[in-house]
């Protein structure tokens, strides 16, 4: 058990380190209703999250939406910047500092309605080209399961390569195996769930120069989120906002 000198003393580093350091660079993608900017301000059911996460912590930072890329490689590459909402893989697993899970995702092969898939498991996929999203943790999965893969520098072109024929399959992530969020890039009807074939479940991805006094502080703030209903009312929040897109 920690004594109260001890966990004041505690408080008092953290502080101090937190006093010390700049502000945090905090990236994203667009991905409603997860990131996206309304005006000037960022929102999104996880944009709130770390927002709410971050004031609870009393860190100062930037937050901006960007190509999922380029915010990817800011977060491996620049001092105390993170990336959300970032898969946490193996392959990920030493390149960043971890905060949350924020949320889970299942990732899913899309196809086109109409046309007959024999597609049961993932490795019935090998024959077929799958378009993916280019730094994208489902690209980098399948790529180094030798796949035939077809990354797109806009996720948004999937759905038109996949009516054009370009692509046999589209690689998406999705949230509680809820498609609805496809909409914003194809007609519901025009494409069909074939195979979920990977759970995730997904971070704030900081480089590793945040100390980890910071990723301590930032993970039990979301630790009482969780556990005083924050969670639960912002993800209502925007089941709200989804159905009535």
């Amino acid at each position: 058990m920690v004594s109260g000198v001890a966990y004041l003393a505690m408080l008092l580093a953290t502080s101090v380190t937190a006093l010390a350091a700049p502000p945090l660079v905090i990236t994203a993608e667009h991905s409603p209703p997860a990131s996206m900017k309304v005006g000037n301000q960022v929102v999104g059911r996880e944009g709130e999250k770390i927002r709410e996460m971050l004031a609870r912590s009393g860190y100062a930072y930037t937050i901006d939406v960007l190509p999922w890329k380029r915010a990817f490689t800011m977060a491996q590459r620049d001092p105390y910047t993170c990336v959300y909402s970032t898969s946490r893989t193996p392959e990920r697993e030493q390149q960043f500092k971890w905060i949350g899970p924020t949320d889970e995702a299942e990732w899913v092969l899309m196809g086109r309605a109409g046309r007959k898939y024999n597609v049961h498991r993932l490795d019935d996929a090998r024959k077929l080209r799958i378009g993916t999203y280019n730094g994208d943790a489902r690209d980098e999965f399948l790529r180094a399961r030798g796949f035939d893969v077809d990354g797109a520098p806009d996720n948004a072109a999937n759905p038109k390569k996949l009516m054009l024929d370009r692509i046999d399959l589209w690689a998406v992530g999705v949230r509680n195996n809820d498609l609805s969020a496809l909409a914003q890039f194809a007609a519901p009807e025009a494409l069909v769930p074939v195979l979920t074939f990977h759970h995730v479940k997904v971070y704030l991805a900081c480089n590793p120069s945040v100390p980890d006094a910071m990723v301590e502080r930032m993970n039990a703030a979301l630790a009482a989120m969780r556990k005083d209903g924050t969670f639960t009312r912002l993800e209502k929040k925007y089941e709200q906002w989804q159905a009535g897109k």
